[in-house]
């Protein structure tokens, strides 16, 4: 009953780990450039390249919600 018990522990405390991470990397902006040669390159907010971009894709999805 003990091992059954610890085992329940266990599966939730990972599955509240995934949950956590997950709703964590949601928040975070970040721009991804994809190229035609089919490389990507991801830019995180705070990057010196990403705040312009960011700005624009802000202004876009407002533009399409309304």
């Amino acid at each position: 009953m003990r091992r059954l018990s610890a085992v329940g522990v266990l599966v939730g405390a990972a599955g509240a780990a995934a949950l956590l991470r997950r709703r964590s990397a949601e928040r975070r902006e970040r721009v991804d450039v994809y190229f035609e040669d089919g490389s990507m390159l991801s830019l995180e907010d705070g990057a010196p390249d990403a705040a312009q971009l960011l700005a624009h894709a802000r202004d876009a999805l407002r533009a399409a919600r309304g």
